[in-house]
């Protein structure tokens, strides 16, 4: 077994024992019936919509500043505007992960679908 295959094992037999333990945890059920279920799955959908923007946008930026630094290695001269449309592009990139931060806050903060999704589900609001 090569070391990626056991990193990746590893991995996932952490991350298959931590949700056992979520998954068998008892809930209070005063705790379950004040919404506060509805609240967690709000916090926990933005948290991984911003931690899944940032990967990716970390990932384009990185793919995008690897090309620039190649394109100025091979052609000097150019680095002016290799330089321009590297930032215009990071620009670009950077704008997804600041809307998924937008639409984070109007989750954690605005709460649009809370009522109905309380109504939907039963819990009172």
């Amino acid at each position: 077994m090569n070391r990626r295959t056991f990193r990746l094992t590893m991995l996932s037999t952490f991350f298959v024992l931590g949700m056992a333990t979520l998954a068998f945890a008892e809930v209070d059920p005063t705790v379950a019936a004040s919404g506060m279920k509805l609240f967690a799955a709000v916090v926990t959908a933005a948290g991984f919509g911003i931690g899944i923007a940032a990967f990716g946008t970390g990932i384009g930026q990185g793919i995008a500043i690897k090309g620039a630094v190649e394109g100025t290695a091979r052609n000097p001269e150019a680095s002016g505007k290799i330089t321009v449309t590297m930032l215009i592009g990071l620009a670009m990139v950077e704008s997804l992960c600041i809307y998924a931060l937008v639409v984070a806050l109007i989750l954690l903060y605005a709460y649009p679908m809370a009522a109905p999704v309380a109504k939907m589900i039963g819990l009172p609001l």
